[in-house]
């Protein structure tokens, strides 16, 4: 039975991870923060077949004791600050976390065993003001928010860390994914989740920001499988992680309402002051040629289908209560 330590276990990522694994026949471990009250809402149905351990990114001696209790022949960081908009408000913070906490994990896994294959969850948001479109492995980087620079010093700790001590490290450069597990401070979420409470009469409004800006979006339980195959070849490398489509925020709003029957129009406030950040990406969109060829990954859940499924939850959600 292998064995796996997932960073980041309660979030949208880490639970679809979980689940996929235990699909696997791992032993999975979660490390989640010593914190008083869990938030384990996405992982509440996977408690008896989880074990959950106590660390913190922030805490290098937490993260070598919880390997060194897993004995893990995967480690997959996924934890991390990941709200962009938060990144402005917490720079420093953000940085220590998604930045600095790949250094930290990748120096408890040097010095328990330097054997264990590490994934690390980089993000299509390092891209940023690219010109080149599509982005792959090979385009520069350019981050727009203290999010997107946290991410890249985390992918090139990675690459560093394979390149100097040969730890079979892979990055996984995702593009947007979403699910219903997705998190209420994100736009998709903060869209369905608004259309659903409009819909039961509990909300009347929806204030957005910038509606023209343009992202490539999956379903993370796709993309989940993707990190996965990355950890199961001969040779470690970095993969772009995409649909190959774009749509925009608008295309994203328009599908939602129209799920349950609501014309946007009469309720969307776009282009509000409180949502609008510092500096925009505004168009990205992936090529996951690479991934395709070399680990035989696809996405299964298009766009149209993505949006309904969260809609769908929302309703679900809100018309128990």
């Amino acid at each position: 039975m292998k064995r796996a330590l997932i960073t980041g276990i309660t979030g949208q990522d880490g639970s679809y991870l979980a689940e996929f694994l235990l699909g696997k026949g791992y032993k999975v471990f979660g490390l989640e923060r010593r914190v008083s009250s869990k938030r384990r809402d996405n992982v509440r149905h996977l408690e008896d077949r989880v074990s959950f351990l106590s660390g913190d990114m922030l805490d290098q001696t937490s993260l070598i004791q919880a390997i060194q209790e897993a004995e893990p022949d995967e480690v997959y960081n996924l934890a991390a600050q990941s709200f962009v908009g938060e990144s402005w408000r917490q720079p420093t913070y953000t940085g220590d976390v998604t930045g600095l906490g790949v250094a930290r994990i990748l120096g408890a896994i040097r010095t328990v065993n330097p054997k264990i294959r590490f994934y690390q969850g980089s993000s299509s948001e390092m891209f940023g003001a690219t010109k080149e479109v599509p982005q792959t492995e090979k385009t520069s980087f350019y981050p727009r928010s203290p999010y997107g620079v946290a991410k890249l010093y985390g992918h090139w700790i990675t690459v560093n860390y394979r390149e100097s001590y040969g730890i079979f490290t892979c990055s996984g450069i995702c593009f947007n994914h979403e699910s219903p597990r997705r998190g209420l401070e994100f736009v998709t979420r903060k869209i369905t989740d608004a259309v659903a409470r409009i819909k039961f009469g509990r909300q009347d409004q929806l204030l957005l920001g910038n509606m023209d800006a343009h992202r490539d979006w999956g379903f993370a339980g796709d993309y989940v499988e993707a990190m996965w195959l990355m950890l199961q070849q001969d040779q470690p490398d970095d993969y772009v992680v995409a649909t190959g489509e774009t749509h925009s925020i608008q295309e994203w709003l328009e599908r939602a309402f129209s799920c349950a029957g609501l014309d946007w129009r009469k309720y969307v406030v776009a282009n509000t002051a409180e949502n609008i950040r510092p500096a925009e990406v505004s168009f990205l969109v992936g090529d996951a040629t690479k991934a395709r060829n070399t680990l035989g990954w696809r996405p299964n859940i298009n766009f149209s289908a993505l949006v309904k499924m969260m809609v769908d939850a929302d309703l679900e959600r809100l018309g128990k209560r």
